[in-house]
């Protein structure tokens, strides 16, 4: 069996080796000449999974380490009796830790406001459950679930109203809720004027320009993972939110790792095979100090640093890539914003953390619902 798989995916050798032979190649540059002769194919979001890349080929098995699918045109595996597979949930956990960074960074005092979610799948009903814990108040839209489920659920016009916006919606251009642009020049324009706008879901689902267009004129706040274009992203815009990172708020190690677990179990099912059991926690839990939940969030992941690496890469003049407007020429961003993608350093979530010195009891029970062990 020949195994064709994205070289980013860590650990797809280890677990996807006692299968057959595995071959990676970059996942954005796989074409048909790398999977023709391929039984499975093994992708991130950066790959295109449809007919042109599949047709005439020989894979039974998709699977993509990812909880978003809109990269993978489900209708036409169907049609070619592919079995499909993703990972859904399996970077929750680092969304939420991405987001809970960026608001200790952005707004300090952001427990004492009002944060609306959209969308609660995987992703948005982790955040919600975590800041309910918290006692943080919720509002919350999402069209697909009832009040049974998400007790806070709101009208989007009402959740637009919110002092923090947190968007984890899929990427959508049909059906009754369609998401690609739901947040245009006009829902922009009537937001807060002191609204923190966080996208860590889908680039699309803001319309850039349009954000573009409105930032100079607007006292938001802006943080940016997600991009229109990616990995070609426009830098004016990079220059105009508060934080700007490439697309890596689910790159936790766990978070990677369970994709890349996750969708051998699922193929392990199609075989009709035992799923073999996984450790992969390290032996010790990484000691920390903090004497508030700020400074463990933040000791432990500091999103300013990611920001800072891709503005030194995009922006500064010392990339020696830049033109004469200080930036770097259009023809190599996409290849930068890939790089620090390929290059991101190790991340652990706070579950791999053990916080010493703590003050206070209701420090104590913040921590424990944050994770940290």
């Amino acid at each position: 069996m020949k195994i064709v798989a994205d070289e980013n995916m860590p650990l797809v050798r280890e677990m996807f080796s006692p299968y057959g032979e595995v071959v990676t190649y970059p996942g954005r540059e796989l074409t048909s000449e790398h999977v023709w002769d391929a039984d499975v194919l093994l992708v991130r979001s950066v790959t295109l999974v449809n007919a042109s890349l599949l047709e005439g080929s020989r894979v039974k098995f998709v699977g993509s380490a990812t909880i978003g699918v809109d990269h993978v045109d489900q209708h036409y595996l169907a049609q070619r009796d592919i079995c499909f597979a993703n990972a859904p949930g399996c970077n929750a956990n680092s969304v939420v830790q991405y987001v809970l960074s960026v608001l200790f960074t952005l707004r300090p005092n952001w427990m004492e406001q009002t944060v609306g979610i959209v969308g609660c799948g995987n992703v948005g009903g982790r955040l919600y459950r975590i800041l309910t814990e918290l006692g943080v108040s919720c509002r919350c839209y999402d069209p697909f679930l009832t009040k049974d489920k998400i007790p806070d659920l709101v009208s989007f016009d009402d959740v637009l109203q919110s002092d923090v916006l947190c968007l984890h919606t899929p990427l959508s251009t049909e059906g009754s809720f369609p998401t690609y642009h739901l947040f245009d020049e006009g829902v922009l324009a009537e937001l807060s004027s002191k609204a923190l706008l966080i996208n860590a879901g889908r680039g699309a689902v803001v319309d850039n320009a349009a954000l573009l267009r409105l930032l100079p004129d607007k006292l938001w706040q802006v943080a940016l993972d997600v991009w229109e274009q990616e990995p070609d992203i426009a830098l004016p815009l990079l220059e105009q939110v508060d934080i700007g990172t490439p697309h890596i708020a689910g790159y936790s190690d766990d978070g990677k790792i369970n994709g890349t677990g996750m969708i051998r179990d699922a193929f392990c099912t199609w075989r009709g095979q035992g799923v073999p059991e996984t450790d992969l926690s390290p032996d010790q839990p990484v000691q920390v100090t903090a004497s508030f939940l700020a400074q463990a969030v933040l000791a432990t992941y500091n999103v300013a640093e990611e920001d800072q690496r891709m503005r030194q890469a995009l922006l500064a003049e010392s990339t020696g890539l830049v033109d004469s407007t200080g930036l770097v020429d259009s023809t190599d961003v996409p290849s930068v914003f890939d790089r620090l993608r390929k290059t991101y350093p190790q991340r652990l979530e706070f579950q791999h953390y053990r916080v010493g010195g703590i003050p206070s009891e209701q420090l104590s029970r913040q921590l424990s619902v944050l994770g940290f062990s």
